[in-house]
Formats: structure tokens, sequence, C-alpha cells
């Protein structure tokens, strides 16, 4: 069994989401997805819109999803890789180099990381964005 894991922030749910899980668990036989926790996002992107709890539920919900770890770190390490028997490490196209090399160099130097392209059409900004401009 292919056991993949993504981390995500997953806040404002939509169906980028959904495609890039789907496109993970294509990958393997069980999808792990990590959650950050709203400190990790805070520092590393920004404020949440829902909470750690909201973000889990809908990620919860997904059908491809077949579980799902609160506090997940901003850096996927070797002592989380195996805690969690991981085999294969997975994140969006989002991120430049330099980003990848911090948050997941174990995952590269086991040669268990791939990268999935994002869902172009839509993202959490930009519904931030239309958020904003529809007030």
């Amino acid at each position: 069994m292919t056991r993949v894991y993504v981390d995500m922030v997953a806040d404002l749910f939509h169906y980028g989401h959904v495609e890039f899980l789907r496109r993970a668990r294509d990958l393997g036989d069980y999808l792990l997805v990590g959650v950050n926790s709203d400190e990790s996002a805070r520092a590393n992107k920004r404020d949440p819109i829902l909470n750690m709890e909201e973000r889990i539920a809908s990620v919860y919900g997904c059908r491809y999803v077949d579980e799902v770890i609160p506090d997940a770190p901003w850096v996927t390490d070797a002592a989380w890789i195996e805690k969690h028997q991981i085999d294969l490490v997975v994140h969006g196209d989002d991120y430049n180099q330099e980003q990848i090399d911090r948050s997941y160099s174990d995952a590269i130097a086991l040669g268990i990381y791939r990268t999935l392209t994002y869902t172009s059409s839509i993202s959490t900004t930009e519904i931030i964005r239309r958020c904003k401009t529809a007030e």
C-alpha cells in the first residue's frame, strides 16, 4: 500500500483543493492530509479565515481523503515521514525552489517528493480578492 501525504492550509476549501487532492490520491492507495495550524499558516502565508477545526472538517469531508492530521508542521522532515509511514510526499507547484527546499528537503533526499500542478483558475487568494471587490 502506498501512503501519499500532502500538507495544506486548506483555507476557504474550494474545487481547486478537491482536484489537487484527487490527483494526489491517484498516486497511491491512501491519502493523508496534514492541515497546518493557524499559527503556522499565519507565519508562512497569511491569517487564515477559517480556523483549524473548520479547515479540518472541510478536508475530512473530501471523498479522496483517508486521514486528516491536525497541526501538521510546515517542514515535512524525516521524523514526520517515518512517524506517519509516508511513502510519497506531494505538494502543489505554487512554491519556488527555495520554499520547496526549505519545506521538503528530507522528502527530496529520500526520493519521495513529487509536485502536482494546481488548478490555475481558482485559489483562496482569488476568492478573498473577489470578496473584497464585492464589498
